[in-house]
């Protein structure tokens, strides 16, 4: 086994754990989940979504939550960008990256965003273009990596296609997630390596939902490859808008625990990341959705 001895995780939690949120969440819980999160040790953190407040309403704070954070030398804040006008948005809240995707799967592209998967990348050239002339980081996602909820099975091949074209328009690090988390292990792994055909080791990571029970399966199978890069979400905030009732990414808790338990470096505070999943859950009113956090929390309390 080629395991890494360290492991960096980007916590998706501010962003895509609060973005499918249906009652509002202020800007200032937003700002200090950010602010507790990097207090427990997290140096990338995914604060927000430059988009349509039509499209996403719990993302029309993003330039308020941006110049609320007080911002920590050494973390790396990103914020997702859809199009050029959402860049031409974020740039000025001067986030340190930006995040782009595509999914691997033609009718998922054409259903969300009404454009094949080659156009959806194309429309990203001038984002990326415009970021990486300012100094701005450029993160892409494949979305629907290993399984799509209209078309199901997703075969590597389009995986790699969509990494070659996204490299191809100048992004520097690619996310293989799991939207729908459907994946297991194998599938996984047949998806990460059609991506290692175009992006070094250092430079992608897995993003996994844990709605059948996989995402750390998932991520173990990785972590055997040698990827030391991961998504994870505080308290695993987050639902799937895809699959009902599914739970939302792999909460960054549960990987924390595994981690630490299989000796390997995190920089991360599981006490104090697990003090910021509960105020969340606390304002959310419901009870965390990590296994980790479970059982620690009430040994606290036992």
């Amino acid at each position: 086994m080629n395991l890494p001895s360290k492991v960096k995780i980007v916590d998706v939690g501010p962003r895509d754990g609060l973005q499918n949120e249906k009652a509002h969440v202020p800007a200032a819980v937003k700002i200090e989940l950010v602010h507790r999160l990097q207090d427990a040790g997290l140096t990338e953190i995914e604060v927000t979504s430059f988009v349509s407040p039509k499209w996403v309403p719990q993302m029309a704070d993003a330039a308020e939550v941006m110049a609320g954070i007080t911002r920590k030398p050494g973390v790396r804040y990103s914020v997702l960008t859809p199009n050029m006008k959402g860049f031409e948005a974020a740039v000025l809240s001067k986030p340190d990256e930006i995040v782009v995707f595509a999914a691997a799967s033609e009718a998922f592209s054409q259903r969300n965003i009404n454009c094949s998967i080659e156009e959806s990348i194309e429309r990203f050239r001038p984002v990326t273009e415009a970021a990486l002339s300012q100094g701005i980081r450029v993160r892409g996602a494949i979305s629907c990596a290993v399984g799509c909820p209209y078309e199901g099975e997703v075969a590597p091949e389009r995986v790699e296609m969509v990494a070659r074209l996204l490299k191809g328009i100048g992004v520097q690090h690619m996310g293989v997630a799991d939207t729908i988390g459907v994946g297991t292990p194998l599938k996984v792994q047949r998806a990460m390596e059609a991506t290692l055909r175009h992006y070094d080791i250092n430079d992608v990571s897995g993003h996994f939902h844990d709605t059948y029970g996989q995402a750390l399966g998932n991520t173990l199978i990785c972590l055997e490859m040698g990827i030391w890069n991961y998504d994870t979400s505080s308290a695993g905030l987050g639902g799937c808008p895809y699959a009902k009732g599914a739970t939302g990414n792999v909460a960054t808790e549960d990987v924390v625990y595994m981690l630490q338990g299989m000796g390997i470096d995190t920089g991360i505070d599981l006490d104090k990341l697990i003090d910021a999943g509960k105020f969340i859950s606390d304002y959310l009113e419901r009870k965390p959705n990590s296994r980790a956090a479970t059982a620690l929390l009430n040994k606290r309390t036992g």
